[in-house]
């Protein structure tokens, strides 16, 4: 019996001083969950859209007569198109028309001073681009639209509306859902019309021809 009593007495101990132990740990600290991280969808790039632009221009303007001249300006103006994304690539197309003032003026065979002009401009080009979620890199081309004017002191101006090709490339950026920024290049050739004895020349052969190279920025609102 007395050995039953001191085992019992024992056990009391033990369990007492493991009590002890446990309350001088200290408690673990609490766990909070975290809010999971908010992660922007994948930029879409399908829609229709509308913007404006704005830049300048230079290039060169040859007449038969009166050798090479240089143009340059600044054109402003607005453009709207439609884009479809498949996978990484975009395919678009896009209209614009700009308010040109590139003009040069040459003294080559013609003192008084002989000088190109170009008052507007409008492409309809096709694009193609790649996705890099809100950026988009991308390389455009199609047809060209614009007036060459030229003018001779004491012969007036004479000028034509021609048609032409473009070419160049661009990198757009989504600022918004709905709104994006662009910059752009573009190598504009109206080809040449012919002028004659209406600009001064020599010869009813003498011919007018226009390049020029466009870089500009624009602003567009996509529609989805």
């Amino acid at each position: 019996m007395m050995r039953l009593c001191l085992a019992f007495v024992a056990l009391v101990a033990l369990s007492g001083a493991a009590a002890a132990a446990d309350l001088s740990q200290p408690p673990p600290p609490p766990v909070y969950a975290k809010a999971p991280a908010y992660v922007l969808p994948p930029y879409n790039w399908t829609g229709a859209y509308f913007g404006i632009n704005g830049g300048g221009g230079f290039g060169t303007s040859a007449w038969d007569f009166g050798g090479s001249r240089n143009v340059s300006g600044g054109l402003a103006g607005a453009q709207a198109g439609y884009n479809y994304q498949f996978g990484q690539a975009v395919a678009g197309i896009e209209g614009d028309i700009d308010w040109s003032d590139i003009n040069g003026s040459s003294t080559t065979a013609c003192p008084p001073g002989c000088k190109t002009s170009n008052t507007w401009l409008s492409t309809v080009r096709g694009r193609l681009g790649y996705a890099a979620d809100r950026f988009m890199p991308y390389v455009t081309g199609g047809v060209a639209f614009g007036d060459v004017r030229a003018s001779a002191p004491g012969f007036g101006q004479f000028g034509q509306d021609r048609t032409g090709w473009t070419l160049g490339g661009g990198l757009e950026a989504a600022l918004a859902v709905n709104w994006t920024a662009r910059v752009e290049y573009l190598y504009v050739d109206l080809g040449n019309f012919n002028c004659g004895l209406n600009c001064g020349g020599f010869s009813t052969t003498d011919n007018v021809s226009f390049h020029a190279n466009i870089l500009r920025a624009g602003l567009n609102y996509r529609f989805w």
